[in-house]
């Protein structure tokens, strides 16, 4: 500390001096990111950088330009999973408890047993909403919104020759989603076309979705998912 390598933050708290901001700040609060900020930093599906950084203590006292969940320190990848069911609208925690439970972070069975069916039965619900096997932030989204929309939706459908469809609706419309770095190299496009192509010849009208149209326009998307059923039930 001598040598100005080292910095008290607050008591029994040090940082170097190259630390972020955000921890110095939670630091001198004797808290740590938690929620949505935590869930970031762990490179979880986050569908909305939150407005303000999201901290958890143990007192869960106001600190400034933040908010706090009042939580046990350390704070473990489960607290910081719940904490984003309890806080986030339910699509927005719905993504990151998936993506925990995909990464290995967070295992499915003890996150149940964290949301009582008798006090909790909302959360609850939304949990047994996890598919494990999604294979993005996008799908996830699509899905969600399908669903509240009151269609039944397949993930990762085998499509002979093509291989797996991200998402298959009533049995009928497929859904491809179209992530930033999707097309980041010929042989990337030429794939794209080429199972494209095969959903045609296979019979699958599929529609192709970003992550922008569905954050931006989530009622236009669903509004052309059922106008494109509508169209192709009636072809049939």
């Amino acid at each position: 500390m001598s040598a100005g390598t080292v910095q008290r933050v607050a008591r029994g708290v040090y940082a170097l001096p190259d630390a972020d901001p955000l921890l110095l700040h939670a630091g001198r609060h004797h808290a740590v990111p938690g929620c949505v900020t935590a869930a970031l930093a762990a490179g979880l599906w986050v569908v909305r950088r939150p407005e303000k950084p999201h901290l958890a203590a143990r007192h869960g006292r106001s600190i400034t330009g933040c908010v706090v969940h009042r939580s046990s320190i350390p704070l473990t990848h489960l607290d910081m999973v719940c904490q984003s069911l309890r806080c986030l609208p339910p699509l927005e925690g719905l993504a990151i408890a998936e993506s925990a439970v995909k990464t290995g972070l967070v295992q499915l069975p003890e996150l149940r047993e964290k949301f009582p069916a008798a006090r909790e039965k909302a959360l609850r619900a939304l949990v047994a909403r996890i598919q494990p096997q999604s294979g993005s932030i996008i799908e996830t989204m699509a899905r969600y919104l399908l669903e509240e929309a009151g269609l039944t939706v397949e993930l990762q459908v085998k499509i002979p020759g093509m291989g797996h469809l991200d998402l298959l609706v009533d049995g009928l419309l497929g859904i491809e989603t179209d992530g930033y770095a999707h097309h980041s190299s010929r042989e990337a496009y030429r794939e794209d076309r080429r199972r494209w192509n095969v959903t045609v010849v296979r019979g699958v009208p599929t529609l192709r979705v970003t992550f922008e149209m569905l954050l931006g326009e989530p009622n236009e998307f669903v509004r052309m998912v059922q106008q494109a059923l509508a169209t192709y039930r009636t072809a049939q």
